[in-house]
């Protein structure tokens, strides 16, 4: 089990200490997708639904999702976020919306998870803002698509995902 990096000696879940690494500027990127009608996408777009402006919405729900998500999972560590940015497009040919975060941050770990929870946070928030209109709307396709800066460099994700 010593070749588990989130497993002590004991075989117990343990966080890894980062206190030895080099704190460096660090990024990621991580994209997904909620799939809807187009009778949703349309009232997202027009403004139209009772919740209100639900990408804006969502798009705080991400970033305050980014910044808990150590809170959200049990063995990340707290990190100092420098910047967090999630950005939606529309796609008609979905329907539905793509939702892509990045997160920047200079420590001694990375921010892959930070990226990924604020999309799936981000899409969860647009999904229970318009379930009103679409209960069958589907999130997927939530990945990481790069990551920047520690020991191991920089990673880009080498394919699109498949379509369910």
């Amino acid at each position: 089990m010593s070749d588990l990096s989130h497993v002590n000696r004991a075989g117990e879940a343990s966080m890894v200490d980062v206190s030895a690494k080099p704190v460096t500027a660090r990024a990621a990127r991580a994209e997904g997708r909620i799939r809807m009608s187009a009778d949703a996408l349309r009232a997202i777009r027009d403004n139209a639904l009772a919740k209100g402006d639900v990408l804006s919405v969502a798009r705080v729900a991400g970033i305050q999702a980014a910044k808990r998500t150590a809170e959200l999972i049990p063995l990340c560590h707290p990190l100092p976020l420098t910047d967090v940015q999630v950005r939606f497009t529309f796609d008609d040919a979905l329907p539905g919306i793509r939702c892509e975060a990045e997160a920047r941050t200079v420590a001694a770990t990375g921010v892959e998870m930070e990226a990924v929870t604020a999309v799936a946070v981000a899409l969860l928030t647009v999904y229970d803002m318009a379930k009103s209109v679409d209960k069958a709307m589907q999130v997927d396709g939530v990945r990481l698509l790069e990551k920047t800066g520690g020991k191991s460099g920089p990673w880009r994700a080498s394919e699109e995902p498949a379509a369910p």
